[in-house]
């Protein structure tokens, strides 16, 4: 296993180090969720549509680029094809 940084986050229940608790509240909520209390789930719920939020945000600038990519390969045959 990896070295862990000295500000990582644990998990409470099984002791794995996260780099943020963003990641912290994913993982409970992914694989403890039954042992959560209600301000825990919450957490969990908060970071869930982040992460979401952030996933939605990925894809569209992924697409955008692919877009330009495609559009600007047309253009370069284009011109090298007359």
């Amino acid at each position: 296993m990896p070295d862990t940084p000295p500000d990582a986050v644990e998990c409470p229940h099984c002791g794995e180090p996260f780099h943020d608790e963003r990641l912290r509240d994913l993982h409970r909520g992914l694989e403890h969720y039954d042992g959560l209390d209600d301000a825990e789930r919450d957490a969990f719920e908060e970071a869930y549509l982040a992460e979401n939020a952030d996933l939605r945000s990925f894809r569209l600038r992924a697409l955008a680029v692919l877009v330009m990519l495609y559009f600007g390969f047309l253009m370069v045959y284009a011109v090298v094809t007359l």
